[in-house]
């Protein structure tokens, strides 16, 4: 629980600030070869980036991987299929990852314009969904702390009113408990006066006992003395 809610506090200030993607011109060596493009920094480790990038690429075409670069032979961009390969490269630039998407102008002997204007908008939409991405996972945490709060709360509930029965209970209980008590000490009053005069009763029933004896004594004495 106490996790779940600091994920949400941690999440908050995330969610709120506002994201932008700013797409660059850029060259690289991919595949053993110059590469023209556009490349996108993103506010994420190259790990991360390459992870997204490899969801993102699916819609792309059927791609050939060689660590860190992905070449395309027939590749899909902004709708569009091209004939001629496209490069990818994810590299990553102090503590941030940089996505890059070009061609071998070497390769194209015509066209080129169009496809690095699809490819400028590709690496725009992939900064696009991959911070979209990053949100849709904060959004998840978040909802998954604000769950985790709503069952703590309805446990809460249950146990306030659990717990609220009890000390009704309880308060039954000692009000019949208080009752008892003093039913107790009444009986204990009159039990112990009933025994007083019990004792009493038993000492007065002795003395005349004793007197009954003495005068069947004297009777006895009485009887003998006759002839």
């Amino acid at each position: 629980m106490k996790n779940s809610l600091t994920a949400l506090f941690f999440v908050i200030p995330m969610l709120l600030s506002a994201q932008s993607v700013k797409v660059n011109q850029d060259k690289e060596n991919v595949q053993g070869g110059d590469a023209e493009g556009y490349s996108v920094e993103l506010d994420a480790t190259a790990a991360e980036v390459e992870s997204a990038f490899v969801k993102y690429i699916k819609a792309v075409g059927k791609s050939k991987r060689s660590g860190k670069e992905w070449s395309f032979a027939t590749p899909i961009i902004n709708g569009k299929t091209y004939a001629l390969p496209v490069y990818a490269l994810i590299r990553e630039r102090g503590n941030k990852g940089t996505a890059f998407v070009g061609i071998k102008t070497s390769e194209w002997s015509s066209g080129s314009a169009d496809v690095k204007k699809d490819i400028e908008k590709m690496v725009y939409d992939f900064g696009v969904f991959f911070y979209r991405e990053r949100v849709q996972k904060q959004i998840d945490e978040s909802t998954r702390a604000f769950e985790a709060v709503q069952r703590e709360q309805q446990r809460l509930t249950n146990q306030n009113k659990t717990l609220t029965t009890q000390l009704e209970n309880n308060k039954k209980q000692k009000i019949q408990i208080e009752k008892n008590l003093e039913n107790n000490k009444i009986d204990f009053e009159n039990l112990t006066k009933k025994l007083e005069k019990n004792k009493h009763d038993q000492d007065s029933v002795a003395v005349a006992a004793e007197q009954i004896r003495r005068v069947v004594e004297m009777q006895k004495e009485k009887q003998k003395k006759i002839n």
